[in-house]
C-alpha cells in the first residue's frame, strides 16, 4: 500500500473500518480493541485500488506561490511576487504584493492570512456578542482540521484561520454559531433559536456550503 495506514483502536467500533480523511488525505483504520492487527493490515492491503480512488479525488492543493489564486471572501487574491519589492506582504485590490525570498514566500503568505482572520474575527466576534448581550474573553485562531470554530466555558472563542477564505456570509455565521454557545454550551433547541437570531442568513445554507467546500480549504497552502 502506497499510503501509510493510521491505526485507530476504538472501544464502540464492531468491526474494522477504513476511511480517507478529505482534510489531510491520511488512511484511517478503525479497529475494536481486540482486533487482530495483521488480519486487519492485510484486509487494509487487499482495499489498496479503493483507497487510491478516493485519495484520487481529494482537493488539488492549491501553494502559496507567485501567480496562484487563492479564495479570499467573497472573491480570490492573486499572489505577485516580485524579489526586489520589499519582503512585507500588502494587499492591493485583489493582489498580494510581497518580495524577498520566493522560499519565504509561503511562509509570508500564510502569516498574512491568519493576521488578517484573527483581525476579522476578532471584530465580528465584538459585533456578534454584542447583539446577544454576552461577553467574550478571548479571540484566537488556528488551523484544526475536524471544526471550524470552538467556544469554552471561559469565554474563549477559537477559530480556524481558514475562515477568512470562506465566502462573508458562511464565515459571519460560523460567528455567530460560536457566539450562541456564550448563552447555551450545548445544540439544544435553545441554542438553534438563538442562532436563528443572530445569523443574517440561513444556517442551512452556510452548512451545505461547508460540506460542498469545507474540506477544498484545508488543501489551500499546501504544497508550497
Amino acid at each position: 500500500m502506497s499510503a501509510p495506514v493510521e491505526i485507530v483502536r476504538n472501544a464502540r467500533a464492531r468491526r474494522a473500518r477504513l476511511s480517507v480523511d478529505s482534510a489531510t488525505g491520511r488512511v484511517r483504520l478503525v479497529l475494536p480493541l481486540r482486533a487482530p492487527l495483521k488480519a486487519a493490515l492485510a484486509w487494509a492491503e487487499e482495499k489498496a485500488d479503493w483507497i487510491a480512488a478516493q485519495r484520487a479525488r481529494l482537493p488539488q492543493p492549491v501553494p502559496f506561490a507567485p501567480g496562484a489564486e487563492i479564495p479570499f471572501g467573497d472573491g480570490a487574491l492573486t499572489i505577485a511576487w516580485d524579489e526586489r519589492a520589499p519582503r512585507r506582504v500588502e494587499r492591493v485590490g485583489d493582489v498580494l504584493r510581497c518580495g524577498g525570498t520566493e522560499d519565504g514566500l509561503s511562509r509570508r503568505v500564510a502569516m498574512w492570512l491568519k493576521r488578517e482572520a484573527l483581525r476579522v474575527l476578532s471584530a465580528e466576534t465584538v459585533e456578534f456578542a454584542a447583539r446577544a448581550g454576552v461577553e467574550v474573553t478571548k479571540v484566537a485562531i488556528g488551523d484544526p482540521k475536524t471544526r471550524w470554530g470552538s467556544c469554552a466555558s471561559s469565554g474563549t472563542i477559537r477559530y480556524s484561520w481558514r475562515l477568512i477564505l470562506m465566502p462573508t456570509f458562511v464565515r459571519r455565521s460560523t460567528v455567530a454559531h460560536e457566539v450562541a454557545h456564550r448563552l447555551h454550551m450545548n445544540h439544544s433547541a435553545q441554542f438553534y433559536r438563538v442562532v436563528a437570531v443572530l445569523d443574517e442568513g440561513e444556517p442551512d445554507a452556510s452548512r451545505r456550503w461547508l460540506r460542498a467546500n469545507g474540506a477544498a480549504l484545508h488543501w489551500v497552502g499546501r504544497g508550497s
